[in-house]
């Protein structure tokens, strides 16, 4: 399921003095400044470190050489 449709199949619920509010689903995705923009950002970061991990173990990953003589 792609980032979108897991916003979009989200309900939430605010905590207000303690108490849950009714839950609701959101009707407008991540802006600028939104408190939620550093988890995202947490989110697809440790995914896409995890998916070179897995690329690394399988070796399909390679260095790069950069220079005349080809060391790194």
């Amino acid at each position: 399921m792609c980032m979108r449709g897991c916003m979009e199949s989200a309900t939430i619920y605010v905590l207000v003095n303690g108490s849950p509010t009714e839950e609701f689903k959101p009707t407008k995705g991540l802006r600028q400044g939104d408190p939620l923009a550093p988890f995202l950002y947490i989110v697809v970061a440790e995914g896409l470190a995890e998916l070179v991990r897995q690329a690394n173990k399988t070796n399909l990953l390679s260095g790069v050489n950069f220079g005349r003589g080809g060391g790194a």
